[in-house]
């Protein structure tokens, strides 16, 4: 999976050591929707402003934006190892083509990374993440505003998410279009085919051939009066 992985913030000295293979697969948290604020950060109404911000994204554009607070990254070296993990761990962006955006935050380390999809790299380049980086998370960690500055990350991202690309979902609408009305060119056939080809249809003219309908109308000149070769009720003319 191809992604951009931004490291952003006070760094400070590297917390912890890398995770020991011997140790197996790390666990991660399950995800709580949006906002996973793991970390107890986000006030009550900070926490609901930027879950809206990123359910907006999504219903106008289908990115799929999740913001992550943590205490700390655990065995991981570095923070952006953690989210990078995360990022996959919680398939974000994959239903969404690679059009996914993870913002993490980590109190111990002083650490914040952003973590985009392959189909968005383009769209969120790594100097607009520098500016996050310098008029965002820095003053966030120096001060311990967290709220309101993840909030201004979250709609920072959102801005420049507006103008992602959507040729692939665009695409793959189109060729859904066209495999239905293809299923229904061939059901149409079908149901021709079956129509006109019915044993009772194979000569549709067979009544006529037998006198019963002469002409156009309501009866022509056939039924009951059998045609110009009939009779005309059986009393026989005399001179």
């Amino acid at each position: 999976m191809a992604l951009l992985l931004v490291c952003l913030g006070l760094l400070g000295e590297a917390g912890g050591m890398a995770w020991a293979s011997g140790k197996g697969e790390p666990k991660f948290p399950s995800p709580l929707g949006y906002v996973s604020d793991y970390a107890d950060l986000l006030e009550g109404q900070w926490f609901q402003q930027v879950r809206t911000i990123c359910h907006d994204l999504e219903q106008r554009t289908g990115v799929e934006m999740l913001v992550v607070t943590v205490k700390d990254v655990g065995g991981f070296a570095h923070a952006k190892e953690y989210a990078s993990r995360l990022y996959e761990a919680w398939r974000i962006g994959s239903a969404q083509q690679e059009r996914g955006i993870l913002l993490l935050a980590s109190v111990a380390e002083r650490q914040a990374v952003v973590v985009v999809g392959k189909n968005l790299i383009t769209t969120i380049p790594p100097q607009k993440l520098d500016e996050l980086s310098m008029t965002i998370f820095q003053p966030m960690f120096a001060s311990g505003d967290y709220g309101v500055n993840l909030y201004r990350a979250a709609v920072s991202l959102a801005a420049l998410a507006e103008d992602a690309p959507r040729q692939q979902a665009e695409k793959k609408s189109r060729r859904q279009v066209a495999f239905w009305m293809n299923v229904l060119v061939v059901v149409l056939m079908f149901y021709a085919l079956w129509r006109f080809t019915r044993p009772e249809r194979v000569h549709p003219f067979s009544r006529w051939k037998r006198g019963e309908y002469w002409g156009i109308g309501r009866g022509g000149f056939g039924g009951t009066w059998g045609g110009f070769g009939g009779s005309t009720g059986g009393t026989r003319l005399t001179e």
